[in-house]
């Protein structure tokens, strides 16, 4: 409890003071304090946003929240969408953290006074999503023999190519069915021998694939694009459910280290190298329908064409989501060209004009309509949920040396990630796993 008095300095320390309910019960109005700017600073910004809740009128708009500066004469405006709260104030720009104007709009949501003195508690209820837990212990219980089945059928129509001379090489299906298949086991090659024992006794595959020889298709460049291709194929079965895309990019670790040498700092600097996973994933059931992977040194923006180009050949793509890194007049024009809407946020430094017509009408529709505009663009966030599956499921690194085969490895990765999400909604939405609706062809020769 604090004791009022006039100059709030003969207290001894501004920090100390503890304005809670019953002191403001106490002093009355807040303007009885007679803070100066300098103790108003020395306040958190909790207690700050607290006083400003109680000494200033905040205004609802059809935007937010207006609350008036406590030294100026301007006004910041609040955003509240869902759980997320933003400020336009210089503070929360720069921390990106609540702000003394977030805590005094919360203030003021938790307690608001009608006319006839009644107060009014206000509980903001967080959204929820019911969880189909019967569908769910279904997928988790037979997961992994279902994946076998479904990988079985795509790898098993994989053309083998044609024998030339010298000794005979191993089913190439086989060996693609053992490179996804060990990588959703995470096991190390030896300890997935008995996995590969068990696909061979169930009739998934035609031959054990020894490890060595395993690892050697890992190094084989040309599969790269057969594993592409198959991550598309995997994605096919969704393609009447998803129309709302993200786009987004992720890193896996490898033990690779690369040394190189800082002029500036004048000694020898090490660094991990990473493997950047470029892709574009559905917002419903988190599905990858495109993948491209590239080195931690290359920049997400100049990948949308292609990802998106691939993606919109398959699904309707109505709507795509990104970050700022994906911001640029040929990205807008190239969805817009695909019959959808990129929606990214602009920059604070973006124009409306010089950039073309969809770049002034996402612009004006950004500035004009940013609640809309950003419900759109919130749904990148199931971006996010893809990658912590893929990572949660199958581990955040690669436990391949070279390069080629360390691409190999998040491929199978992304691989195996759709087709438990097939096997989900097989259980949820009752999608056959049918990945080949116009052809019966799975995959090219190599």
């Amino acid at each position: 409890m604090v004791t009022h008095q006039n100059n709030p300095k003969n207290n001894g320390d501004v920090k100390n003071l503890n304005l809670s309910e019953a002191d403001f019960k106490q002093h009355g109005d807040v303007k009885n304090l007679n803070l100066s700017e300098a103790d108003f600073k020395q306040l958190s910004r909790e207690q700050r946003g607290q006083l400003i809740a109680q000494k200033y009128r905040i205004t609802r708009t059809d935007k937010g929240f207006e609350v008036p500066s406590q030294f100026n004469k301007g006004k910041y405006l609040v955003k509240v969408m869902y759980e997320k709260k933003e400020c336009n104030c210089p503070d929360y720009e720069i921390r990106r953290e609540k702000c003394k104007h977030i805590f005094a709009v919360e203030y003021t949501l938790k307690e608001e006074i009608d006319r006839e003195g009644n107060k009014v508690i206000t509980q903001t209820v967080k959204k929820t999503y019911p969880q189909n837990w019967k569908s769910y212990n279904i997928s988790q219980q037979t997961e992994k023999e279902r994946l076998m089945e479904l990988l079985s059928d795509i790898t098993g129509r994989i053309r083998q190519p044609a024998y030339i001379m010298g000794r005979p090489k191993a089913s190439l299906g086989d060996n693609v069915f053992a490179m996804v298949f060990k990588t959703y086991s995470t096991f190390s090659g030896r300890r997935f021998a008995t996995d590969m024992r068990w696909a061979l006794e169930k009739g998934f595959i035609d031959s054990k694939i020894p490890y060595n020889t395993m690892f050697d298709y890992f190094k084989k460049p040309e599969l790269t694009s057969l594993l592409a291709q198959i991550v598309i194929l995997t994605s096919l079965p969704l393609r009447t459910v998803e129309t709302k895309f993200n786009i987004d990019s992720t890193g896996f670790g490898t033990s690779n280290f690369q040394r190189w040498y800082s002029f500036k700092h004048g000694k020898e600097i090490c660094s991990r190298r990473w493997v950047k996973c470029h892709f574009i994933n559905g917002s419903k059931t988190n599905v990858v329908t495109s993948v491209k992977i590239t080195t931690e040194n290359d920049n997400d923006c100049p990948q949308l064409p292609e990802l998106a180009n691939k993606t919109a050949e398959y699904f309707n793509m109505e709507e795509l989501s990104g970050d700022k890194a994906y911001l640029s007049r040929e990205n807008l024009e190239l969805v817009d060209d695909l019959k959808g809407k990129l929606f990214v946020p602009f920059k604070t430094n973006s124009k409306p004009s010089g950039n073309g017509m969809i770049w002034k009408k996402m612009y004006h529709y950004f500035m004009l309509n940013n609640e809309k505009y950003l419900q759109h663009y919130h749904t990148r966030s199931n971006a996010e949920s893809t990658v912590n599956m893929i990572k949660g499921k199958f581990g955040d690194r690669v436990r391949s040396k070279l390069w080629t085969a360390q691409i190999n490895e998040v491929l199978c990765k992304i691989i195996a990630h759709n087709i438990c999400c097939v096997i989900m909604e097989m259980n949820e939405l009752g999608v056959e796993s049918n990945f080949c609706p116009n052809t019966q062809e799975t995959a090219r020769e190599v």
